[in-house]
């Protein structure tokens, strides 16, 4: 009965402090996605040609959020948006690696008698705090301590395997290399984690139950188990994220191919840099070395690889059967709010070059067009309501998460932009279409000179557009009070379009007469976008510099 109570104790021990680990480290990165999001955003979006920026940006941002599969999630955005080239990317990728061993290094120290004071502190800092953000710096105070505490929890319940002969004739197996890094890859696969495998490994390694050259290969492959998630994440996924995961692969498995052989030289070299007798501390400086060697060795080799992966995942061709795909709306940055609104943001910026793209065709199919070409434009409307839809949703889901009042406030933006520009698909496909037919049945003429008129002032309307689109995307006040000040020339246009056609009106014909009544019609559609396309500029400058006309 004892051996049964042992054993549950063992089980329950053993998995109730990874449960808590785990669940630790969820909770301390999602706090501070929160609260350094925006930090985060800004330093990986200035990274430019300099590849060993791009590592050091790479290492902190994943040393910060303790997961370099986020930040490899978040490069696919950058690389999706032009932003950053693929082989900027390598180079973040690279350094990312060496972000993930902070983990290790803070874990080797004894942290587990800081554990519940450390809980204590995040608890009452929660409970007592009316701010936001003094909540999230508790929140990963608590993160903190429950990896400390996990930590802890799975070393006692290890103490007995000591003396197992089992367990001991399993820990001897692991002495193949090979058979070593094959364990510590599938266990972080299964678990999502290689801070996990690392932290049980030094557990391992302190309790005397495992040597240093076994504790290192074991890290090896937790190194390539970890990019199981980001290769998980990036299937039916643009291109970009494929190409990236494969980056964090290749890196890794080559790192780990170029280092399995020399186990024993890395040992010695961890063992020369580290406190004496200090197992912990020696698996996770061979865990840094091995990461900062690698990164050394390809750092050189950027572009090369870049263009290898490229080759490996070349682009597909563009399909027309299916426009307007969401391709920015990616699922796992939910929870880093920072980054899905930047994301919404892109999307939605997609959907007004496509919704300016459908108002230049709108021109020619209401001057002159068939009906084939009237067709066609109105065919042009359903995938802007399916990505309009999809970009709604993911606002939608954005708005469960903790957001500050500067967050809030641009996802509501984002919600009234994509609205405005669905508006503005519905007028061109709606309107304008119904106009062009009536065009059509009424053998309405619309004379050269009148449609030159109209031409000039559509080009304007679409202009602004195409420039409040713009300062959406870019968050650009000055461009979009630029399309706010476009008003008085815009409305004056089409006042001189009906003054030019009442002095020439005299002696029409009927056609020409009903001709007027579509050109009216169409200024006026034209005009109610260039108030829809003000209005979206608008969202862009600050609540004081609103003006209060529509």
């Amino acid at each position: 009965m004892s051996a049964e109570l042992d054993k549950f104790a063992l089980l329950t021990g053993v998995f109730g402090g990874l449960a808590l680990f785990l669940f630790g480290m969820d909770l301390m990165t999602a706090a501070l996605k929160r609260v350094a999001g925006e930090q985060l955003k800004d330093l990986l979006g200035k990274v430019t040609g300099n590849r060993f920026m791009g590592a050091g940006m790479g290492a902190l941002v994943t040393g910060l959020v303790n997961s370099s599969s986020v930040t490899t999630v978040i490069l696919v955005g950058f690389i999706s948006a032009g932003l950053m080239s693929m082989a900027q990317s390598v180079s973040v990728i690279m350094g990312a690696n060496i972000g993930s061993t902070v983990t290790a290094q803070v874990l080797a120290f004894n942290v587990t008698r800081f554990a519940l004071p450390v809980i204590t502190l995040g608890f009452l800092t929660v409970f007592l705090s009316k701010n936001q953000n003094w909540q999230d710096y508790g929140r990963m105070l608590l993160g903190i301590g429950m990896v400390f505490y996990g930590m802890g929890l799975m070393s006692g319940a290890m103490v007995p395997l000591r003396t197992n002969p089992a367990f001991i004739d399993f820990i001897a197996t692991l002495e193949n290399p090979l058979l070593a890094v094959a364990t510590g890859m599938v266990f972080t696969a299964i678990i999502q984690s290689s801070a996990a495998t690392t932290g049980i490994v030094i557990v391992l390694a302190g309790q005397g139950m495992m040597t240093l050259e076994t504790a290192i290969a074991v890290a090896m492959g937790a190194n390539i188990g970890t990019c199981a998630t980001a290769g998980l994440a990036s299937i039916g996924k643009p291109r970009e994220a494929v190409r990236a995961s494969l980056v964090h692969v290749l890196f890794n498995v080559a790192g780990v191919l170029i280092w399995i052989g020399f186990i024993d030289q890395l040992a010695a070299f961890s063992r020369l840099i580290s406190p004496e007798g200090d197992l912990p501390r020696e698996v996770a400086n061979a865990h840094t070395v091995f990461n900062v060697a690698n990164t050394a060795l390809f750092i050189g080799f950027t572009t090369q690889i870049a263009r290898f992966v490229e080759w490996l995942v070349p682009d597909r061709p563009l399909s027309e059967d299916a426009p307007l795909v969401p391709k920015y709306l990616e699922e796992t940055l939910i929870s880093t709010p920072a980054f899905a609104l930047e994301n919404a943001r892109r999307e939605i910026g997609r959907m007004g070059n496509y919704v300016d793209d459908m108002l230049n065709k709108a021109l020619p199919a209401a001057l002159s067009g068939s009906r084939q070409s009237i067709t066609a434009l109105e065919e042009m409307d359903p995938p802007v309501d399916r990505l309009h839809r999809a970009v709604i949703d993911y606002l939608g889901r954005i708005s469960l998460s903790r957001l500050s009042d500067e967050q809030s406030r641009d996802l509501m933006q984002l919600v009234g932009v994509a609205n405005d520009l669905e508006h503005v698909a519905d007028r061109i496909a709606t309107d304008i279409v119904t106009s062009s037919r009536k065009r059509i049945n009424e053998h309405a003429q619309i004379g050269p000179a009148v449609a030159q008129r109209i031409s000039v002032y559509h080009a304007e309307v679409s202009r602004a557009l195409d420039q409040a689109v713009e300062a959406v995307v870019t968050e650009n006040a000055e461009l979009a009070e630029a399309v706010r000040n476009m008003k008085r020339e815009v409305v004056g246009m089409s006042r001189d379009i009906n003054r030019e056609w009442f002095a020439q009106s005299r002696g029409q014909q009927k056609g020409a007469l009903m001709g007027y009544v579509r050109e009216v019609e169409l200024v006026e559609i034209l005009d109610g976008i260039f108030k829809i396309a003000r209005r979206i500029a608008r969202s862009q400058l600050e609540p004081s510099e609103q003006p209060a006309e529509a």
